[in-house]
């Protein structure tokens, strides 16, 4: 028998002492928060590959870095650029980010009837209506809140961020946890 502070426990009977299985407990979620931080920094790794491809093969394109959030701009729009509080109007397709390019096999929502005809996807937003949304960080994902904050009417863009940004940790519907995201936009309206 052994005492360490104050309490009393038999290393051959099996018995863990108390402190012993909280310095247990505290290394597994050190190593899964190393872990779970390492696949977010492999993700942002894949993201900027993937950015860094679409720039080379297409001059036309830019990036703005905002927060975690990357948005690829593949045709820019004009007027008001969308601030914190503004109203956005738009059409889009959501995809699980793999790495290399937007796959239909990625594909979990959609309102652009045109993007889910080419997926022969049935699952999407009923009817095809341009989705609204206030530039509100309680209404939008991260990711989103910050990749969409600054585009403009008429804006064509790839908003991409890591698992870190979007659903963390929660498994929603088709999208596994921990995923990294990428939404295509086509900006209709921005609204004061």
């Amino acid at each position: 028998m052994h005492r360490i502070f104050n309490k009393t426990f038999s290393l051959t009977h099996g018995r863990i002492p108390a402190f012993l299985a909280a310095a247990a407990i505290i290394v597994a979620a050190g190593c899964t928060k190393q872990s779970l931080e390492t696949t977010y920094s492999r993700q942002e790794d894949r993201i900027d590959s993937y950015i860094t491809s679409q720039l080379e093969n297409n001059s036309s394109y830019s990036v703005v870095h905002n927060h975690g959030s990357n948005r690829l701009i593949i045709s820019g729009g004009s007027g008001n650029a969308l601030e914190a509080g503004g109203t956005l109007t738009f059409l889009y397709a959501g995809y699980v980010f793999s790495g290399s390019s937007l796959s239909a096999s990625g594909l979990f929502a959609t309102n652009n009837r045109t993007i889910a005809e080419e997926a022969g996807w049935n699952l999407t937003d009923a009817d095809f209506s341009d989705k609204e949304v206030k530039l509100d960080e309680d209404e939008l994902l991260e990711g989103l809140y910050y990749g969409l904050e600054g585009v403009r009417a008429g804006e064509e863009c790839i908003v991409i961020f890591s698992g870190k940004y979007g659903y963390g940790n929660r498994h929603v519907g088709t999208i596994p946890a921990n995923s990294a995201l990428a939404y295509h936009i086509w900006v209709k309206n921005v609204s004061e």
